[in-house]
């Protein structure tokens, strides 16, 4: 096990370049900020409005640095899981084991899809809860909602989801290239849920997450308060008594109900691990 990991790791995780982020900023742009323009859930300006700063900022430092600190607890923990487990964790590891691992690659895909989901769901609901939200605050911390500030996410966070994600489907025996396979699609499909864009799907609505669909998620509205979980599927919100989707109206506000976030970057880093301040009108827990 110990001398395989080292060889699997560097031949299986790159980090982008700056210059690779910097072009791919050019070509999300030249589609989203059409989108957003000829589809406007809200008349507003990506460059002009407050917080784009910051965005760009977790632009360039969530893929490289928070990737890579994920990375870490990442092999840390499948380290200790398959060990325990008696598995040998090295370059095999990518065609996994088990009757899953012998499907076709397009059906171990979609099952990674609808399970990944569903594992998604839960983890992050559970980031909602007392102990954690203060890690998850930073990515509710937008007060303007567009494709751009997809990517306010604590480290730890990221960490956190990124180990619940991916470890039980390895556990359950998926080929490695079909978890990664999908990383991509689901990378872009992100950043699309965040955009300001008026899209619900129409009668997909309960079959597809809309942008429409995520921005209650994010909103400070009383009756939209942890609604809406899932990332892929609204199935799980359906399901599970957390669907919020109204027709006839947006969100009025967004950003985090009590707390005060701060605006700047490294504020937002160390934002968890200091005494929070609430807002006047919210009072104190």
């Amino acid at each position: 096990m110990g001398g395989s990991l080292p060889d699997f790791i560097l031949k299986n995780i790159s980090l982008p370049s700056f210059t690779e982020l910097g072009l791919l900023l050019l070509l999300l742009a030249a589609v989203m900020w059409p989108l957003e323009q000829l589809f406007p859930a809200y008349p507003q300006a990506t460059l002009r409005r407050p917080g784009t700063r910051t965005d760009l900022i977790y632009w360039f430092f969530t893929p490289v640095c928070t990737k890579l600190l994920s990375l870490c607890f990442l092999v840390v923990a499948l380290l200790g899981l398959f060990w325990l487990l008696g598995h040998t964790i090295g370059p095999g590891l990518l065609d996994g084991y088990g009757p899953l691992a012998r499907q076709p690659a397009w059906l171990q895909i979609a099952q990674v899809l609808i399970v990944g989901d569903f594992i998604d769901y839960w983890s992050h609901r559970t980031f909602h809860t007392r102990r954690l939200w203060r890690f998850h605050a930073v990515h509710h911390s937008p007060e303007h909602m567009d494709w751009l500030a997809y990517g306010r996410m604590h480290p730890l966070n990221d960490a956190g989801t990124r180990i619940c994600q991916v470890v039980p489907l390895l556990l359950l025996g998926y080929s490695a290239n079909a978890v990664a396979g999908v990383v991509p699609v689901l990378g872009f499909y992100v950043i699309f849920l965040h955009s300001n864009i008026s899209w619900t799907f129409g009668p997909f609505r309960y079959v597809l997450v809309s942008p429409a669909f995520h921005r209650w998620h994010h909103a400070r509205d009383d009756d939209a308060v942890d609604k809406n979980f899932a990332g892929i599927f609204p199935i799980w919100d359906l399901l599970f008594g957390t669907f919020y989707m109204p027709r006839d109206r947006l969100p009025k506000e967004y950003g985090v109900r009590k707390e005060v976030m701060p605006r700047s970057f490294w504020g937002q880093m160390l934002f968890p691990f200091r005494k929070v301040r609430y807002r006047a009108e919210a009072g104190k827990e």
